[in-house]
């Protein structure tokens, strides 16, 4: 079996979410997307013993779950240990790309801006489904699509003029339509996909990146180049990102699509399709028309 491309330096990334902690974590998106969950979650009209946080940065997903009355004990993953936390609860010190826990241990698994960064998101979601109890709900979020798209296309252009090429500076994001394809292949029923696009405005480029800085979520792609960007071509990509993503005051535009999964582990009890043939009206019937053999013509239409 082919191991899946290592994209991510995971080592690089606990570094980097360190240095955010150190520098005061900047958790705008997060509190919001932590707070959407928990919304979401209120739709399901169930209680759950047992929820895992995976990886979720910070204490905004679990305060928000715990808010919510739906969940009685949650268990948080985490990439190392945050000694400064200061919620109640039990925390585990593991990496989501190897989850140390049993088969079917959960009742839930959340989490919120942190699978984007696992090299291989198929296998992690395989395993997520292994530690769900039957008709147990994986709930997730995780910036995909476009976001800072923005940035992408300002800082290639920018070094492509002014170093005589680009390196991926920012990550790759999968797509919405590919997360329900994994989820299936991963052996969850009744996945449901969709996504959430969210336009922060900045007064400038330097106040962007000093915001992903915050959040722990700069380069830490393998591939990237080891030098830092030249001042020149800083100041160009700014001076693009001007001239092609700026709101008449001069602000600039950032793209967040938080993509949202959700998939439960299967259960005899849940919804499931028609056997085929099975129906009881015929669709003609249902649909007040008159049903024709596959080789015959529709004549013309006559109005009563």
């Amino acid at each position: 079996m082919t191991a899946p491309p290592r994209l991510f330096d995971r080592a690089l990334l606990r570094a980097r979410r360190r240095r955010a902690m150190a520098m005061g974590a900047e958790t705008f998106l997060l509190d919001r997307v932590a707070q959407e969950l928990a919304d979401r979650l209120q739709t399901v009209t169930r209680r759950f013993q047992l929820a895992l946080d995976l990886a979720t940065p910070g204490e905004s997903l679990r305060r928000a779950l715990a808010g919510g009355g739906q969940v009685r004990s949650i268990i948080a993953c985490e990439p190392f240990a945050d000694l400064r936390s200061s919620m109640a609860g039990l925390r585990v010190v593991a990496d989501e790309e190897a989850l140390p826990f049993a088969n079917e241990t959960f009742d839930l698994v959340a989490s919120a801006l942190a699978l984007q960064w696992v090299n291989d998101l198929p296998g992690t979601l395989a395993q997520i489904r292994r530690t769900l109890k039957p008709d147990g709900l994986l709930l997730a979020a995780l910036p995909g699509g476009d976001t800072l798209n923005e940035l992408r296309q300002c800082l290639a252009v920018a070094e492509d003029e002014i170093e005589g090429g680009a390196s991926p500076r920012v990550a790759p994001f999968v797509e919405v339509r590919a997360l329900g394809s994994l989820l299936q292949r991963a052996g969850f029923a009744l996945p449901v996909t969709d996504v959430d696009r969210l336009t922060v405005r900045y007064a400038g480029l330097a106040d962007l990146i000093r915001d992903l800085r915050r959040m722990g979520a700069t380069n830490a792609l393998i591939e990237r180049r080891r030098t830092p960007l030249k001042r020149t071509t800083l100041a160009r990509a700014e001076a693009l990102y001007a001239e092609r993503f700026a709101d008449p005051d001069g602000r600039l535009r950032a793209t967040f699509d938080v993509l949202w999964i959700s998939g439960w582990a299967p259960h005899g009890s849940q919804q499931k399709p028609l056997r085929p043939g099975s129906a009881k009206m015929r669709l003609a019937e249902a649909l007040g028309t008159r049903e024709r053999s596959a080789g015959e013509k529709a004549g013309p239409r006559r109005d009563s």
